[in-house]
């Protein structure tokens, strides 16, 4: 077989990302303020785009519904009869009627709404001055504190000397140790530490587990983190068994505690997605288009320049101003039909949560929802990413209703986030007899929930509920 140069030609297929392709990809991902900057900016890219204005009979309703009906409602339900009118007017991205877009959220079933879920309204030297006071001896240590707590840092460190402290402050040091040991018994614990070390020592007190093993295991964190645990072991003088349960304790402490709370007050959310309840049966849906302007092309404006532009580069600049401008109109009418039909499954997969709110939520995953809606996860996946959806329990990020599983007794499974709620439930209920976590492990059992000790802990800590022992703490400091 001879060997030489040769010219073959192939036919292959592959898939080039556009730039257009990749913008409208961004625009799905977009939320709806953002969205509103992006059409400014083509607003003034582009002289044949223009805002228009809300008409009258643009909110009459359009040819495209989804109308999503269940043929066996549970006891009490209504059938699911949703409009997701998809906004599609002659050129522009239209209007849609949503209703009552000022209505405000209300706590059902314990579940606060998204603005009142999240604690970066509270920062963390509000949340220490407000324990200092009744735990203070007197209102010189609360003084010093106080100044102490200035000098946390965002992950609740005690920021440089604490003998420089007492120089600026003019008070002994063990006026100032005194203040720091004040500050380092509030919640949370572990707060005014100076290291790492001394940071899981005081949770280690706290949870009663600091005995002298558990010392020598936290003063020895670098041959932790080599894992150089034979060592470890022949320090502490501890088996195999007693070690574990050492490491797994250590490992759930908490190495910033002050990371729970935010600096500065939260932004307000702006919902991209309003559902409310329909006067007969079902819910209606639509896009916020109080956040969303509506896009024209200036037909009359066109017409005019390409009149007045007899040159060839004059028209080709022309002719590409208004494929842009109509591209962009016909990427932004997708991205709304986009997320309407994907609001619109989530709703029918959660009919449960918007009736009787969180204890009905159920599992959900993006897959379950790709597949109803026939298109690909990834797509899914960001239609749902930094967009609200707001409704009569209150505004929630679309993300909130694709939730894990837990077992139950039904053999239908139940939502992470209903599990939440129900812990919360029970420990707002505990009154003066405070719970343990071995205790909720037990009550929610019998509730039919089935979860190991770790996984309440887990969900306690996560919906911002201190341990046993910390909450006991703070009962005996409000009864001061």
């Amino acid at each position: 077989m001879a060997l030489g140069p040769r010219l073959d030609l192939r036919q292959s297929q592959s898939l080039v990302m556009t730039p257009q392709l990749q913008q409208a990809i961004k625009l799905l991902a977009a939320s709806n303020l953002e969205i509103e900057a992006f059409i400014g900016e083509a607003l003034e890219a582009n002289p044949l785009l223009e805002a228009g204005e809300m008409r009258v009979e643009d909110r009459e309703p359009s040819a495209e519904n989804t109308d999503i009906h269940d043929a066996t409602p549970g006891e009490g339900e209504q059938a699911l009869d949703i409009d997701t009118s998809a906004l599609d007017r002659d050129r522009d991205t239209g209007d849609g009627d949503w209703g009552a877009a000022g209505a405000t959220g209300s706590q059902i079933d314990g579940l606060p709404a998204l603005e009142e879920r999240s604690t970066a309204d509270l920062t963390l030297a509000d949340h220490l001055e407000e324990q200092v006071g009744p735990a203070a001896t007197s209102d010189r240590q609360a003084f010093i504190a106080r100044a102490i707590i200035g000098q946390l840092d965002d992950a609740g460190y005690l920021v440089g000397e604490l003998r420089a402290l007492a120089a600026d402050l003019s008070v002994s040091m063990a006026e100032a140790e005194g203040a720091l040991a004040v500050v380092q018994s509030l919640d949370p614990t572990g707060v005014g530490a100076r290291n790492l070390s001394e940071c899981l020592a005081l949770q280690a007190r706290e949870a009663d587990r600091y005995d002298p093993c558990m010392a020598r295991l936290i003063d020895n964190l670098e041959l932790v983190a080599r894992g150089d645990f034979a060592r470890l072991k022949r320090m502490c003088d501890v088996d195999d068994e007693d070690f574990a349960d050492m490491l797994a304790e250590l490992r759930s402490y908490d190495p910033k505690p002050g990371l729970a709370f935010g600096s500065s007050a939260a932004a307000a959310v702006v919902p991209d997605i309003l559902v409310t309840q329909a006067k007969g049966e079902g819910w209606d849906i639509a896009l916020n288009e109080a956040t969303l302007p509506r896009l024209i092309v200036n037909r009359d404006y066109y017409v005019e320049l390409r009149n007045g532009s007899p040159g060839k580069e004059a028209q080709s600049w022309l002719r590409e101003k208004l494929a842009d401008a109509n591209w962009l109109i016909k990427a932004l009418d997708q991205r709304q039909k986009t997320i309407l039909k994907t609001a619109a499954e989530i709703v029918k997969k959660q009919r449960g949560f918007f009736l009787r709110g969180v204890s009905e939520l159920k599992p959900l995953t993006l897959r379950e929802v790709a597949e109803a809606i026939d298109m690909h996860e990834s797509t899914v996946s960001r239609v749902t990413s930094n967009k609200y959806l707001h409704c009569d329990r209150g505004c929630f990020e679309l993300k909130y209703f694709f939730t894990s599983g837990v077992s139950s007794s039904d053999g239908e499974g139940a939502s992470a986030e209903a599990v939440k709620a129900r812990i919360k439930a029970l420990i707002d209920a505990e009154g003066d007899k405070v719970l343990s976590d071995q205790k909720l492990v037990d009550m929610l059992k019998g509730e039919g929930f089935d979860l190991a000790r770790r996984t309440v802990a887990k969900y306690r800590e996560a919906i911002g509920i201190g341990s046993s022992a910390q909450r006991r703490r703070q009962k005996k400091l409000r009864g001061l």
